[in-house]
């Protein structure tokens, strides 16, 4: 299932040869009590931080821990279902990264609030510190999604002043 699809945003053409797996299949239906306009926010706010978590490559259990923690108090999901959200927005970052990236964004854009935006910039450097370390790349990404969602670069910064003691740029030059 394409996360577009899961969102909302645009169908799957059965001849497009991207099956859905039954995986998949099952966990967007344990979803199916959500409205789906709530379904869609939080679809497209976990697939943002997951792509942010990702930028490194790799995203640490200590950031999913983040993740779920945000989703869960977030949507005020039982544990079992924010769960089901991250591992979706874990994989589809990891299988459609570039390919979806800024689209996925721009549609959170269109559909969200100022302060529910403001809310994912905090919490983008919340999971991304998670593990100890903002990268490099971490960063770079968290730059770019600001910049996607409409903050300048001096609100993106004051988020990012924050977590001074995880930027790994900042430790680097400190060593």
């Amino acid at each position: 299932m394409s996360l577009l699809r899961f969102l909302g945003i645009a169908g799957q053409d059965e001849d497009s040869g991207t099956a859905e797996t039954s995986t998949v299949r099952a966990i967007a239906a344990r979803l199916e009590r959500l409205d789906a306009e709530t379904s869609r926010f939080l679809a497209g706010f976990a697939y943002v931080l997951a792509r942010a978590a990702n930028a490194d490559l790799e995203i640490a259990a200590e950031e999913a821990d983040e993740m779920r923690r945000v989703v869960h108090e977030l949507a005020e999901l039982g544990s079992e279902e924010a769960d089901l959200v991250v591992e979706i927005a874990k994989s589809q970052a990891r299988l459609l990264g570039g390919t979806e990236n800024y689209v996925v964004t721009r549609e959170f854009r269109k559909h969200s609030t100022r302060e529910q935006r403001v809310k994912l910039l905090a919490c983008l450097y919340a999971v991304a510190a998670a593990d100890g370390t903002i990268s490099g790349e971490e960063s770079g990404e968290i730059r770019a999604i600001a910049e996607e969602l409409g903050f300048t670069r001096a609100e993106a910064n004051g988020y990012r002043s924050q977590y001074r003691e995880q930027l790994s740029l900042l430790r680097k030059a400190a060593d």
